[in-house]
C-alpha cells in the first residue's frame, strides 16, 4: 500500500534549554528526525512530510532534500500542525501516517502494521502501548476491535483510569480522508489548540471505523528534556548492541560498547569493551576491533584487526588483514591489505600499499600551516621506528626507511633511505656537563 509519512518537527522543546531545534538532537550520533526518516523508509514510505517550525532552516538543511518540508507558521496544535501537510500531498491517493520527530523508536514493523489493520477495513488507525505505569498517558477506549474514543489522562474518569491501553499518538488514514478530519477538529480546549488525537471522536462522529495497533513500549519514548535524551539514549543502544548481536557479532561486553544509527557490522566481528562507534563506520566480516578503540566515518575490511587504544578518523579505509594497533590515529589514509601500523604512529592524507609495515612513532606530517598533503607509499614498504614523512612524498615498492629518519624526497623502489645526522661520542663531556648543571642547581 502506498503511503507518505507526515513526521511532526515544528517544536522549540523549551525544556531542552538549547537554541538547537528538538528534533536536532542526537541520539546514537545521529539527530532524531533521522531515526523517524529511517523508519518511514524502511516501511517503504513512497514520500516524507516533515513539518518544520522553530529552526525550520537548520532542520531543511539538515534533511538535505531526503524529505519535503513545509512550514508551520503559528504552533497551535498537533493538529495544526499534521494539516500543514494538506497542500503538500495534495493528490496523493494513498494512506497519510503521522509520526514525531521527538519519536525516534516506532519501528518500521509497527508502521507496516498500521498499514495491514487499515486494509481490514478501518477507516483511521491509532497505535497504542501498554506501559507498567500509564499515569500521565491519554487512554484508548475499546469496543471490542474498535477504537471509540482517547481520552486524556488529566480528563478520565476513576474507571477510564484504570484502561492500561495508552495512546502513542502516531495515527493514520487515507491522505484526503485525513485531513477532512483534521478540517473538523475544533479548539475549544484549555489550550486553545488542535489537537490530532481529536481525529477520532471526529471519525466516529462521521461513522468512520477506528482500529488500534499496539507496539512495544519503548516505541512510546518520546524526547523533552535533557533527562529523556538521555534515556532515549539508553534505549537505543540497548536496540543496537541486541541487534549487532543477532546479526552475528560478538560484543564481549555489550554495556561497554556504544554505537551510532548508521554503524554496519559484518558476521563474526569481534568488539572487546568500551568501544565508541561515530557515525559513517562499517566494518566487514571477522574483523577485531580490540578495547578502548574509537571509529568515525572509516571501513575497516574482512579480517581487519584494530587497536587496542586506536582512533580512525573520517576517510580511514583498513584493508584485508592489516592492522592498526596500540595508540595509532589513522586520517583520510587508506591502509593496504596486510599492512601494519602497530604502535604509536599518526598516519594522515596517506595511502600505503599491501604487506608494507610502519614501524613505531611514525609520523606522517601532512600539513603545513595551511594546506594537507599526501603521501604515497608503495607495497612492502618498511619504514622504521620515529620516522618522519614530510608529505608529499612517494615510496616507491620495496623500499626500506632506516629508523630515525626525516624523509623528505621521493624514495624510489628497492632503496635505503637514511637521513639522520651522525652520531659523535665526546669523551667524558657527558659527565662533566651533568656535574656543572647539578651545581648550578644548588
Amino acid at each position: 500500500m502506498d503511503f507518505a509519512s507526515i513526521i511532526l518537527a515544528a517544536g522549540k522543546g523549551s525544556r531542552m534549554k538549547s537554541d538547537l531545534p528538538k528534533v536536532m538532537h542526537e541520539v546514537g550520533s545521529a539527530p532524531m528526525i533521522d531515526h523517524v526518516l529511517k523508519s518511514a523508509d524502511k516501511a517503504g514510505a513512497e514520500r516524507n512530510i516533515v513539518v518544520v517550525g522553530f529552526g525550520a532552516e537548520t532542520v531543511a538543511k539538515h534533511l538535505d532534500g531526503r524529505a519535503e518540508t513545509v512550514e508551520q507558521t503559528e504552533l497551535n496544535g498537533t493538529g495544526g500542525a499534521a494539516l500543514c501537510a494538506k497542500d503538500t500531498l495534495a493528490g496523493f491517493a494513498g494512506d497519510a501516517i503521522v509520526l514525531y520527530g521527538d519519536g525516534p523508536f516506532v519501528r518500521p514493523e509497527t508502521i507496516r502494521a498500521v498499514l495491514a489493520k487499515r486494509s481490514e477495513g478501518f477507516d483511521v488507525v491509532a497505535v497504542a502501548f501498554a506501559p507498567d505505569i500509564p499515569d500521565g498517558y491519554g487512554r484508548m477506549i475499546m469496543n471490542g476491535d474498535a477504537l471509540e474514543g482517547i481520552v486524556e489522562h488529566k480528563d478520565c474518569n476513576a474507571a477510564q483510569l484504570e484502561i492500561g491501553l495508552c495512546n502513542l499518538g502516531v495515527i493514520s488514514a487515507n491522505a484526503d480522508v485525513l485531513f477532512e478530519l483534521l478540517s473538523k477538529v475544533e479548539n475549544n480546549n484549555a489550550n486553545g489548540e488542535y489537537y490530532l488525537t481529536d481525529v477520532i471522536s471526529v471519525a466516529r462522529a462521521a461513522g468512520k471505523r477506528c482500529g488500534v495497533v499496539l507496539c512495544e513500549s519503548e516505541e512510546a519514548t518520546s524526547v523533552n528534556s535533557r533527562m529523556q535524551l538521555a534515556e532515549a539514549e539508553v534505549v537505543f543502544q540497548a536496540r543496537a548492541r541486541a541487534a549487532a548481536m543477532e546479526n552475528g557479532a560478538t560484543l564481549t561486553a555489550p554495556e561497554t560498547v556504544f554505537f551510532a544509527l548508521d554503524t554496519l557490522l559484518g558476521a563474526d566481528v569481534t568488539i572487546e569493551p568500551n568501544v565508541v562507534f561515530g557515525p559513517g563506520v562499517s566494518v566487514e566480516n571477522g574483523a577485531l576491533i580490540r578495547a578502548f578503540s574509537h571509529l568515525e566515518g572509516c571501513h575497516v575490511s574482512e579480517g581487519a584487526i584494530i587497536g587496542p587504544y586506536a582512533r580512525l578518523r573520517p576517510g580511514a579505509e583498513i584493508g584485508a588483514h592489516g592492522k592498526v594497533g596500540n595508540f595509532v590515529e589513522i586520517k583520510n589514509a587508506v591502509i593496504g591489505n596486510r599492512a601494519k601500523v602497530n604502535h604509536l604512529s599518526y598516519v594522515g592524507d596517506a595511502e600505503i600499499g599491501a604487506d608494507s609495515n610502519i614501524g613505531a612513532g611514525v609520523i606522517f606530517c601532512n600539513y603545513d600551516g595551511v594546506f594537507k598533503h599526501h603521501s604515497t607509499l608503495g607495497e612492502r614498504v618498511f619504514i622504521g621506528s620515529n620516522s618522519a614523512l614530510i608529505s608529499p612524498v612517494n615510496i616507491g615498492d620495496d623500499a626500506l626507511i632506516g629508523t630515525g629518519t626525516i624523509v623528505t624526497n621521493d624514495v624510489p623502489a628497492g632503496d635505503l633511505a637514511l637521513a639522520r645526522v651522525k652520531q659523535v661520542n665526546k669523551t667524558g663531556r657527558g659527565k662533566r656537563l651533568m656535574d656543572m648543571l647539578r651545581a648550578k642547581k644548588k
